[in-house]
């Protein structure tokens, strides 16, 4: 057994054992109680004499010897103590014996009994109880800011992956955009890869766990119990020895054997019967996001570099502030802990109680102050580690919180800060303006204070700068200025593969779809229409054809004549595009060859040119006889004057409108329509896109094509939403 006068530390020596150390501390508080009932029927005992007293003795001996475990070591020991005793138990002892050789009282010792130890020793109890409840309350929130910090470090990691899972849409976006919107989609992906890398700032958090202080609070708070009674028993031993004057000796006995209760031999025989193995929960480690594989190095290219150095500034300025604080509140710890040892000494008269209470509130604020610094410092060293040290030479901002009540576009993103309360912040010095979320990436390059006029200069300067479109390089060989481009640019907003097929696809849901006697009508604009330049004048680009309109069929002869030959022929009304693997895209004028004709479905098999498929048969107009067709060998023939199409609508200018079809019945055999439920909410980006809320239906057009996203219709009008988002129903 260890010596009696090393103080033992709970929180260095039980870690993680709040709730037996609690247990036990209530178990002592719960006893005070029990004496002060003890002493309350002791004097009303004491009024009938020995008999009583001696039946009384007995009582509390018995009660005391079926509480032996729990008040020396617990309700739960991982060691059995035996027939040991601790040393309150055994001075309590000794108290009930002497209480039995002296049976005679006095009606004046019970009322001194009652009034200067009962009373006190319930009104002790009930401070110890609630300061005994202001720990477990204590516990309760260090618990829950442990669970809260893992919390917060799992939704980090959620973000992340979720980041993760957008920067791999983002990829299969880019990869099935067309040509025109390669750079675009490009763009998107490297930006989301920019915001994948600061959510994976989340591994800078630190991990939390409960302080020792709580437990060592506790420790004292018993101990401080143990004083108390000690007090008390000393106080009703001298108040029975002035009124017993022939009990001198035994009283005597009783007073050299209560001082030898030192109040640590209790703590010390119930760590000697609680200690455990404890092992401290493994630190946190990266774990790599299961669509996107990564390692645990944080990213310090020049775009993460902004970011990681605002959060180093943020967190050296916070060390500063922080280690003052944390200094001062020491010193107030320290400041009440002598005023407490003066009272134990009888040389300060306050109350030990209200003393301990502010101790324990300072040292709860202490805690708070210690677990943000040491967060500050991990983020320093962390990102020093992996960067050196950004601040320096950094021109930080000096933002405020600002509400904005006049329209204010953020300098970063260029976007609108909206908000009624304070949602951006803004430069006192250069005005610089941003969304709370644009903070951290706004590069450190305050130009210093600034008059009004340049203000506004840097703030147009800079709206110019969030506006334009980073410029990316994918690699892709850059078009002739000769001519232009065979591929479609800047045809839509958004990106899905589908869109085209599918747009094609809902005209026989609209109700206002002009019909083949309303030519004049303007349609929707073509897929192969660009749009044109902001800066330029509207004007309609020429475009040429596919390579497949160079194809037509060679001379007829007298060996190139089949069966075939005899097939009905049929020219083109209207163009259609094909919305499916069956069916063939063709312009309007084209000659076509009818080689399966309309069976009552309203669609008929066409070949046009070297391509076979169905076309809508109120889109062709048949031949009244047939003529010879050319064998299925196509050759190339030399291409129009024109350098770019061999078409007379061409060349004519593409202001013309094009005439649109009449709307199209579903094929026979078609599938039912298959409706798709979303599954989250998310927020269109462009017109292209639907918005949609949780629990929405629509029509599935087009399922994913490998780019992340589906067409689906609603009200006639087909756009896209992320594949992942709906579910069939």
């Amino acid at each position: 057994m260890a010596a009696a006068d090393v103080a033992p530390q709970f929180g260095a020596e039980l870690k993680d054992s709040f709730k037996p150390v609690n247990s036990w501390v209530s178990n002592g508080i719960s006893w005070v109680d029990e004496i002060h009932q003890f002493y309350r029927e002791r004097s009303a005992i004491e009024k009938e004499y020995a008999s009583k007293l001696t039946a009384l003795c007995k009582k509390y001996y018995d009660r005391k010897s079926k509480k032996i475990s729990p008040l020396s070591v617990g309700d739960t020991p991982t060691l059995t103590p035996g027939s040991l005793e601790s040393a309150s138990l055994t001075t309590w002892t000794t108290q009930l014996n002497a209480v039995e050789s002296h049976a005679a009282e006095r009606d004046k010792f019970a009322s001194e009994l009652v009034v200067q130890v009962a009373d006190p020793l319930k009104q002790a109890a009930t401070q110890y109880e609630e300061i005994r409840k202001c720990h477990v309350e204590y516990h309760g929130k260090l618990e829950k800011e442990r669970e809260a910090a893992f919390g917060d470090l799992k939704k980090a990691k959620g973000k992340y992956d979720g980041a993760c899972q957008e920067v791999e849409s983002r990829r299969k976006k880019m990869e099935s955009a067309f040509d025109h919107g390669k750079s675009k989609a490009q763009a998107a992906y490297q930006q989301q890869i920019l915001e994948m890398n600061n959510y994976k700032a989340w591994l800078t958090q630190p991990r939390t766990s409960c302080p020792d202080a709580n437990l060592r609070g506790l420790q004292n708070l018993n101990e401080t119990r143990v004083a108390k009674l000690n007090l008390m028993w000393s106080l009703a031993a001298q108040l029975e020895k002035a009124s017993l004057s022939n009990s001198t000796e035994h009283m005597a006995n009783l007073l050299v054997e209560i001082p030898r209760n030192n109040p640590h031999l209790d703590s010390m025989m119930f760590l000697q019967h609680n200690v455990t193995q404890s092992q401290e929960p493994a630190n946190l480690g990266f774990e790599p996001s299961p669509v996107w594989h990564d390692d645990a190095s944080i990213i310090a290219d020049e775009a993460a570099k902004v970011f990681l150095r605002n959060v180093l500034s943020k967190s050296k300025t916070q060390i500063r502030e922080l280690r003052v604080e944390s200094d001062r509140k020491k010193r107030e710890v320290e400041g009440s802990k002598k005023v407490r040892e003066n009272i134990q000494h009888g040389k300060d008269n306050r109350n030990e109680l209200d003393v301990v209470r502010s101790i324990f509130y300072i040292q709860e604020s202490l805690h708070e102050v210690d677990r943000k610094w040491v967060t500050a410092e991990v983020e320093t060293a962390t990102i020093m580690a992996v960067a050196g040290d950004l601040s320096l030479g950094a021109q930080n901002h000096n933002f405020r919180s600002q509400t904005f009540k006049i329209p204010t576009n953020c300098d970063l993103c260029g976007e609108r800060i909206w908000g009624l309360s304070a949602k951006g912040f803004d430069c006192r010095d250069c005005g610089y303006t941003c969304h709370s979320k644009c903070q951290m990436k706004v590069p450190a390059e305050c130009p210093g204070e600034q008059t009004k006029e340049d203000k506004k200069k840097l703030k147009v300067l800079r709206q110019e700068q969030a506006g334009a479109m980073p410029a990316v390089d994918i690699g892709t060989p850059t078009a002739s200025t000769a001519a232009p481009s065979l591929t479609r640019q800047n045809t839509m907003n958004s990106l899905s593969s589908g869109y085209a097929a599918s747009t094609a696809r809902s005209v026989s849901n609209v109700a206002t779809q002009p019909t083949a006697e309303s030519p004049a009508e303007e349609p929707p604009a073509p897929v192969a229409e660009t749009k044109p330049a902001a800066t330029a004048p509207r004007r309609n680009r020429v475009l040429a054809p596919p390579p497949t309109a160079y194809m037509t069929a060679p001379p007829p002869s007298d060996t190139g004549m089949s069966s075939k030959s005899k097939e009905p022929r049929g020219k083109m009304l209207y163009a259609y595009q094909a919305t499916g693997s069956d069916e063939v895209s063709v312009e309007e004028g084209d000659e076509v060859m009818i080689l399966e004709p309309d069976d009552g479905s309203g669609w008929m098999r066409v070949r046009a040119g070297a391509n076979e498929g169905l076309v809508p048969a109120s889109y062709v107009e048949a031949a009244p006889t047939p003529s010879p067709v050319p064998s299925a060998s196509p050759s190339m023939p030399e291409r129009p004057g024109s350098t770019y199409s061999n078409s007379s609508a061409s060349l004519a200018g593409s202001a013309a409108p094009k005439r649109v079809g009449p709307a199209v019945a579903p094929r026979r055999g078609a599938k039912k329509l298959q409706y798709v439920e979303a599954l989250y909410d998310y927020e269109a980006r462009s017109d292209m896109e639907w918005n949609m809320a949780e629990g929405d239906r629509f029509v599935l057009i087009n399922r994913d094509s490998g780019d992340g996203w589906a067409d689906v219709e609603r009200g006639g009008v087909t756009k896209s939403v992320p594949a992942n988002y709906i579910q069939e129903v």
